[in-house]
This record gives C-alpha cells, sequence and structure tokens, in this order.
C-alpha cells in the first residue's frame, strides 16, 4: 500500500473543492485534491447553459467556462490532484489528523492529512425514495444522468418526456429536451411552488409552452421493455392523493428531479454530527464541522441554489482551515444559532461573536415584504420576497454578531409584513 503525507487534503474536485485547494495551496501548503470522477470541475462541466459566474467572476457565462477557469486557477499552483480516486474510508488518527484510504488508478492509498476539506458535492435523489410505484422498464433517468448524456455524450435519451419534480436542473433539462425537439408534456410537481427558482420557471418552462403540474404527483410509472405511459393524480394540502383525479400522460421517458441530498457517508461513518434538515454536517463560522480541522463547503455542506455560493463556500472552509492550522488557543463557537418562525435552516449552526458571517436559509413557504430579525442583536432586514427554491444569503458584521456573546444564542425569524 502506498503512503504519502499531506497539510491538507480536498476531498472533491468541483468547485467548492478547487477554490479550496486554490486559496489553500496560495498559501505555501503541501495541498492534495482527490476526484472521484475522470476530469475536474464538478458537475458545471456538463452544463452547457449560462447563469453562472455572476457573483463570483462578475459576469455570465456557461457552466463549462466557469468550471474551466476554476480548474485553470488551481493548476496554476503547486497543488497535487488525483482523479479516478474513490475515497473508501476517513479515520481521524489524532486530533485534527487524518488518514484516508483511496483506491486509485495505482493502488490503495494511505493518506494522511494535518486538516481535511470536504466538498465531496451530493447525489440525487431516485426514483425509489419517492414512492413511485408500477414498472421499473427503461427510460427512467435521474435530472443529472440525462444531462450527461445529452451534453456530454451527445445521446438522446427519449422523446416524449416527463419529468418529475421541478427543481433547476429538471427546468433547464426540460428546456434542453424542448429545444432538441422533444415533446415534454409536463413538469409534475408536488409541492404547491415551484422547486427552481422563478427565472428558470420562465426561461425553461412558460417560453417553451411546458406544462407545470403543481400539487400533482407521478403515482405510477408503466411499461413493458420501455416506459409507455405514467399515472398522475392531484394532492391535496397534506400531499396526499386525491380519490378520482387519477390521469394519464403518454411518454417513454421519465426524469426524475425530486432534489439534491449532501452526499456525507463518510462523514456519517467518521462520527460527524449531522443536521437532518440540511443532511449536511453542523458547522461553526468557520465551516469547521464536529470533528477538529475539518471544514466542509459546497453541497456537501447544504444544497445551493447558485454555484458561486458553493465557490464562496470552498474559499471560507480553507481560510477556516488556514485559522485553525495556525492558532495558538482553541477556536471557541459556542453561541448557538436557532431557526425560528418562517425558515427551514440556518447555516452555519454555531458562531464565535469574533467575526463577519454570512448565513445561509431557505423559508419554509412562498413570503412576500419579508423581514428577517434576529431579536438579541437587534439586527433587522427587509427582503422583497422570500421563495423555498432561493437561498437567502446575509452577510452579518461583527459589531452586530459581537452581541450575542452576553446571551449565548441568536434565533433567525422570517415574517411578512
Amino acid at each position: 500500500m502506498k503512503r504519502v503525507s499531506y497539510d491538507v487534503v480536498i476531498l472533491g474536485g468541483g468547485p467548492a473543492g478547487l477554490a479550496a485547494a486554490t486559496k489553500l495551496a496560495k498559501s505555501g501548503l503541501k495541498v492534495l485534491l482527490i476526484e472521484n470522477r475522470k476530469h475536474l470541475g464538478g458537475i458545471p462541466v456538463q452544463c452547457i447553459h449560462t447563469g453562472f459566474g455572476l457573483l463570483y467572476f462578475k459576469r455570465d457565462v456557461a457552466g463549462t467556462e466557469f468550471a474551466q477557469e476554476l480548474v485553470d486557477m488551481f493548476l496554476s499552483t503547486e497543488a497535487d490532484y488525483m482523479v479516478k480516486a474513490h475515497v473508501t474510508e476517513i479515520r481521524e488518527k489524532s486530533h485534527g489528523v487524518y488518514e484516508l484510504f483511496a483506491i486509485t488508478r495505482s493502488g490503495v492509498c494511505r493518506i494522511e492529512s494535518k486538516g481535511l476539506i470536504y466538498a465531496a458535492g451530493a447525489r440525487e435523489r431516485s426514483i425509489f425514495e419517492i414512492w413511485v410505484t408500477g414498472e421499473r422498464p427503461e427510460g427512467v433517468y435521474t435530472a443529472g444522468e440525462a444531462q450527461a448524456l445529452m451534453d456530454l455524450y451527445g445521446i438522446m435519451p427519449g422523446r416524449d418526456v416527463v419529468i418529475i419534480g421541478s427543481g433547476d436542473v429538471g427546468l433547464i433539462m426540460a428546456r434542453r429536451f424542448a429545444v432538441e425537439g422533444a415533446n415534454v408534456k409536463a413538469v409534475v410537481e408536488i409541492m404547491p411552488y415551484p422547486g427552481g427558482l422563478i427565472r428558470n420557471v420562465v426561461w425553461c418552462l412558460q417560453d417553451f409552452n411546458i406544462p407545470l403540474l403543481l400539487s400533482h404527483m407521478v403515482r405510477r410509472i408503466e411499461g413493458r421493455s420501455r416506459v409507455e405511459k405514467v399515472v398522475v393524480c392531484r394532492v391535496d394540502e397534506d400531499l396526499n392523493p386525491i380519490p378520482g383525479s387519477e390521469f394519464e400522460l403518454k411518454c417513454d421517458t421519465v426524469i426524475v428531479s425530486a432534489g439534491l441530498r449532501p452526499d456525507v457517508d463518510l462523514l456519517a461513518k467518521l462520527g460527524v454530527e449531522l443536521e437532518p434538515t440540511t443532511g449536511g454536517p453542523v458547522v461553526n463560522d468557520l465551516l469547521e464541522a464536529s470533528k477538529p480541522r475539518l471544514h466542509v463547503a459546497g453541497n456537501a455542506l447544504l444544497i445551493n441554489d447558485l454555484v458561486d455560493y458553493a465557490v464562496e463556500q470552498g474559499e471560507w472552509a480553507a481560510e477556516g482551515l488556514l485559522e485553525r492550522l495556525n492558532e495558538k488557543e482553541v477556536y471557541k463557537a459556542g453561541i448557538k444559532v436557532k431557526v425560528g418562525e418562517g425558515l427551514r435552516f440556518v447555516v452555519p449552526h454555531y458562531i464565535s461573536g469574533l467575526r463577519d458571517v454570512t448565513f445561509y436559509m431557505r423559508a419554509q413557504k412562498p413570503m412576500n415584504d419579508v423581514v428577517l430579525e434576529v431579536d438579541e442583536i437587534g439586527f433587522q432586514v427587509e427582503l422583497y420576497k422570500a421563495r423555498p427554491a432561493e437561498i437567502i444569503r446575509i452577510k452579518i458584521p461583527v459589531r452586530a454578531l459581537a452581541r450575542s456573546k452576553e446571551v449565548g444564542t441568536i434565533t433567525f425569524n422570517a415574517r411578512s409584513t
């Protein structure tokens, strides 16, 4: 077994991992980036549409260009990297020192690191996780699989398409199919509101006259060797099927866009504390998880609707790890961040009150004319709207957060006025 040692290992070669690795390598540390796919860049490599880079590069570029610029920045450093390398286990050797076991093209490798950034991304929910019954014929794909087939390999998955779920990737794939001449019968969404950004609802569905069936669900998929049709029904306010509301949509392809979940199996096995709502780890304001010098960024932390946020978190995690590696005393972030009215989650979960912090959160339901408040520190901001599909990103300065040290907790509330 080959043994190597690095100052820092970054797990995941997507936008968050590339941003973290670039920043750490520029600081002079010996850095290794590990990616399980055959190329760096992550999911944006298969995204030929624009909408990337508006925050980070201050211009609108395609996903492929966005990924390439991040890869070029990383390759300009002296960091090492592995591709087609699969990490099977992470062990905490001692306080803040980790061992990773990776299967590489040259055999099994044992890697020791003084710190770890986990940016392994997320996985798509499958058809088996959303209670769709019926047969299991050919022609059922996740949105990411269909996107890869079309934009990486030039393969058309089908011609008569039904999409389950209105997440952003599903909406974008509805447009992608329409552009290629497919007949997109409908996008079926169980919730009473879209799961993706409003701009994607307009650009991808309304501009192409693709029906969006809100408060509907696909109950069954039918077909022998290939998908032949789906059975759809309406749901009530408790998301239960309404008897007698069923109807059929004939199709040869079903695309599942039922959301993402952070890919954190390795962290769970390591004993890292996870947060049930986001599915990612509990972190402090250095994006450090419950294990020392293990920092998390990107979709492994929370599901971001803009890839620019993942890059921002990658750099933030790198800065946090640099601080922890250079610290002379134990870092304390004991002020708990609580989720109050109108919100599903808030990240990070603990703060120190010693620094500016960017908070990410999602609304529980669509709201207009919103007031976001943190009463303990007298913080308040007005928002034109809040939608469950869109991350609310708020930066609070240290001069406000310093007051939280007196009370030990802060609570975020969002209310319509």
